[in-house]
């Protein structure tokens, strides 16, 4: 008769191991300044700003060096051109492309989970799927990332590292522990660049 009515223990959902398996999803996305891998040495036209102000910030931040030529254009002229190669700092920083020899990009970081706000189904422990809603933010951002310079070249670096991003994981269950199987806005889930880390 003495079942114990009053003793029974509530399960409660671990916000932890959804965090957990999130940023060890992320882990494996660095997010780098170009959406895919460029080609160094490179060449831009100086009076083409979108050419050269990622270029040029890179430059600022020790990362690349310029140097300035004239470009001879058949029957036209000729044109000013700045040249950008990799400096020391820069080839140690520098994530190279191995499926493509000379191709690579400058990673700054990786997301991670800053809060865990909301989570469905919030009244079931014992679910196998989750989807689950989060804040997330720039995992030790590079030292070179947190310039003016850099942030006005490259927006997205200021985006993901304002810790004022959202974005929704559907999580399921398996034998390894919870698994990301879709992350939305998509932008927050695919890689940056085709680089493996």
């Amino acid at each position: 008769m003495l079942v114990g009515a009053g003793c029974r223990k509530t399960n409660i959902v671990d916000k932890t191991a959804f965090e957990s398996a999130i940023n060890h999803y992320y882990s494996t996305y660095p997010r780098c300044v170009w959406s895919s891998s460029e080609k160094l040495p490179a060449q831009a036209d100086t009076s083409n700003d979108e050419q050269t102000k990622g270029f040029d910030a890179l430059t600022d931040a020790g990362l690349l060096q310029r140097s300035s030529q004239e470009k001879k254009r058949f029957l036209i002229g000729s044109k000013q051109v700045n040249d950008y190669d990799l400096t020391d700092k820069g080839r140690s920083t520098w994530t190279a492309d191995q499926s493509q020899p000379g191709y690579g990009n400058f990673c700054y970081g990786h997301l991670e989970v800053k809060s865990i706000d909301t989570y469905t189904p919030s009244d079931n422990p014992d679910a196998t799927q989750y989807t689950v809603n989060y804040h997330y933010d720039v995992a030790s951002l590079a030292d070179w990332a947190k310039s003016t310079e850099i942030t006005t070249a490259f927006p997205k670096i200021a985006t993901d590292s304002s810790g004022q991003q959202t974005a929704t994981a559907t999580l399921t269950k398996s034998s390894d522990g919870w698994q990301v199987t879709n992350v939305n806005p998509s932008a927050a889930s695919a890689p940056a660049t085709n680089l493996p880390q």
